[in-house]
């Protein structure tokens, strides 16, 4: 028998003498759409799913798809949505650099940096080796993750008396909540704190949302704040074993 839901020419003279009812309309959720356009994608272009592409790609992949074609319906239903999701994107990712901040501004930068709001805070100070090499990997972090508010300011400018002992010190809050903080260079790890080192601490915070696999350091001291340190000597051991090796 023909199927009554069938796009025919028959079925259409049925449907207007009422011999057979109005075709179905099927819902289509959003999950079904996308596991849609990725089989076809994949099917078309023989590469990655579709949430993986971007706005340009996706642009670059229209031809692959007739006007008539059933799939191109979702693909442009999908390419809208991504519209959507960057543009969203976008306006969370407003900083990209690190800001210099005193006392009087620690309210308005941190308490109120805003709903969903994620803010890292470095006190520092001048002539301290290991606070500027920090500064240095923190100004790169802010760039790669520009949906983070990264601020600096100088220690006993902002916390009066603040002690030399516990720099750098790194606050981290979130919708104006402290989160966490690393405080002393035995918690950085000293000079041998890369960038990676660094993703990856604030990272545990959930700060920042990196893309590293694991703990960069290879081996690990558990501490009692929650992440992992490498000592200068475990980190020596490892390189001359590797030498060997």
């Amino acid at each position: 028998m023909q199927d009554p839901n069938a796009d025919t020419e028959w079925n259409d003279a049925l449907r207007r003498h009422g011999i057979i009812p109005e075709k179905k309309e099927v819902e289509v959720t959003e999950d079904q759409i996308v596991q849609l356009l990725d089989a076809t994608i994949k099917e078309k272009t023989g590469q990655k799913d579709a949430k993986d592409y971007t706005l340009e790609e996706l642009g670059e992949n229209e031809d692959d798809f007739d006007d008539d074609d059933t799939n191109s319906v979702c693909y442009f239903l999908f390419r809208r949505q991504r519209i959507a999701e960057l543009m969203e994107r976008q306006k969370k990712e407003k900083y990209g650099e690190i800001r210099e901040i005193s006392a009087v501004d620690y309210v308005d930068q941190v308490n109120n940096a805003g709903e969903g709001v994620w803010v890292v805070l470095h006190l520092y100070k001048s002539g301290i080796p290991l606070c500027e090499l920090i500064d240095k990997h923190m100004v790169q972090l802010a760039k790669k993750f520009p949906a983070t508010k990264f601020l600096r300011s100088i220690s006993t400018t902002c916390i009066p008396n603040y002690p030399d002992k516990n720099l750098p010190t790194i606050f981290i809050y979130f919708e104006g909540d402290m989160k966490g903080q690393i405080a002393g260079p035995i918690l950085f790890g000293g000079m041998n704190l890369t960038q990676d080192d660094l993703e990856w601490m604030l990272s545990k915070y959930g700060c920042v949302k990196s893309t590293l696999k694991s703990d960069p350091r290879g081996t690990k001291i558990d501490n009692k704040n929650g992440f992992t340190i490498l000592s200068r000597s475990s980190r020596q051991k490892n390189s001359e074993s590797e030498d060997d090796d």
